[in-house]
């Protein structure tokens, strides 16, 4: 909220144009829809635009085999940057502080993370979700004290989230257990002592990056005579474009001999040759489907299964300009340009997609690349053309640039899904 009323003040000279964006966590009950109303209002009370979502946390939790926390921090950034690319901004403000730092430090520490990870969050970068967008994170050196101060003096009204006080998540055990400890019985200064640390490892990894990048530009001479520091980020920053998740004992095991082949999954192995180029075998590859089924759009409304995807369409009016609500599983399109005819199919070679935001068309398989999706699961993933064959949406990644909702969309098309297991019908 003080964010908020600073960029405010700040717009009229810098001719920023804001919008509020607000998800609602449902996790709370009544207590978060109050908080959305506190910031409804406040939008309102400053003539700034305001957008809204929400999601069933615990649910995608659940579904997702993902913490409370992490999967209410999925469904958060991807209603910001379907939001972002909806209303063509490039720029999401979050307000971040220090000690916010200090905790993703050691939280991150406990996980094992390395010198990338410990580096904590940066001012300006770019959102994990959409490269496109930047996050911005300008109360990154304030402290809470400060921010609080703020508030106070200059009668900002907020809310406190009753859950930061819960034991059960980790965050709220490091920030209430194991930082008082150690500032009372180790370090006073403590936060300082850790930004400044943080401070050190970030100038220090994105050095390790240029320096990484420059290698990677063109052929290795010899990967045996490469510092250790570089031969671990070579292996990883590889592991990654395959879509497996970097792990230190794999990435030693690589390091140590070429031709040493490690097991990172049931079906897939990993090896490098001499120069540390990695390489891929794959037992058990799940074979290309090349089931379709076409699906008429020509009524209201319908619904189907296909490939153990579970899905709903409804045909609706354009009646005013405001934009759809965001929902978790649910897209909306130009029914005209999607067309009355359309094919769910799996990926195939030589797709190409176009997503939001994107001036030109790209290979799917690059895209999911490039998104680390393993290549298992990308044979898995529903994909949807229209009659022409052009492809409008690709099951969990964004919708097709071309099918976008515009000023002069006369029909929307309102398209959600679920992931479930059952055999192909169509309604």
């Amino acid at each position: 909220m003080v964010l908020l009323h600073v960029l405010a003040r700040m717009a009229p000279k810098h001719r920023w144009q804001l919008v509020v964006a607000h998800f609602n966590h449902q996790l709370r009950g009544r207590s978060s829809d109050a908080d959305e109303r506190l910031v409804r209002e406040t939008a309102r009370k400053l003539r700034l635009t305001f957008a809204s979502g929400g999601a069933d946390v615990k649910r995608a939790a659940r579904e997702g085999g993902l913490s409370i926390e992490m999967a209410a921090r999925r469904c958060r950034h991807d209603f910001f940057s379907r939001e972002a690319k909806v209303r063509g901004i490039r720029r999401i403000v979050l307000a971040h502080h220090a000690e916010d730092q200090v905790e993703l430090f050691f939280l991150r520490l406990l996980r094992g993370a390395g010198p990338q990870g410990l580096a904590g969050m940066k001012v300006l970068a770019p959102s994990p979700w959409d490269n496109a967008v930047k996050l911005v994170r300008p109360l990154l050196e304030c402290s809470r004290d400060e921010i609080e101060a703020f508030a106070s003096a200059e009668g900002v009204r907020f809310r406190n989230d009753a859950s930061n006080a819960s034991s059960e998540f980790l965050r709220n055990r490091v920030r209430h257990e194991l930082l008082p400890l150690l500032r009372s019985q180790f370090q006073p200064a403590l936060s300082k002592v850790v930004l400044r640390q943080m401070e050190i490892l970030s100038a220090e990894n994105d050095f390790m990056d240029s320096e990484l990048n420059r290698l990677l530009s063109k052929p290795l001479a010899s990967f045996d005579a490469l510092p250790v520091a570089l031969q671990r980020r070579v292996l990883q920053k590889q592991l990654e474009r395959e879509g497996v998740a970097p792990e230190f004992e794999w990435i030693e095991s690589l390091r140590s001999a070429a031709g040493k082949v490690i097991s990172v999954s049931g079906d897939v192995s990993v090896f490098r040759d001499e120069f540390g180029r990695l390489l891929v075998r794959r037992s058990g590859t799940v074979p290309r489907s090349e089931a379709e089924v076409r699906l008429s759009l020509s009524r209201k409304s319908g619904q189907g299964t296909f490939a153990g995807l579970s899905w709903n369409w409804t045909r609706l009016l354009v009646k005013g300009g405001r934009l759809p609500k965001f929902a978790t599983g649910t897209e909306w399109f130009d029914a005209d340009r999607v067309g009355r005819e359309v094919v769910l199919r799996h990926w195939r070679a030589g797709d190409r997609f176009q997503p939001i935001g994107m001036a030109t068309s790209q290979k799917l398989q690059d895209l999911f690349t490039n998104l680390k999706v393993p290549r298992a699961e990308r044979v898995q993933r529903v994909v949807a053309t229209t009659a022409a064959g052009e492809i409008w949406w690709v099951e969990g990644l964004r919708i097709g640039e071309l099918f976008k909702l515009h000023s002069s969309t006369r029909t929307r098309l309102r398209w959600s899904w679920q992931r479930r297991h059952s055999n192909c019908g169509v309604q």
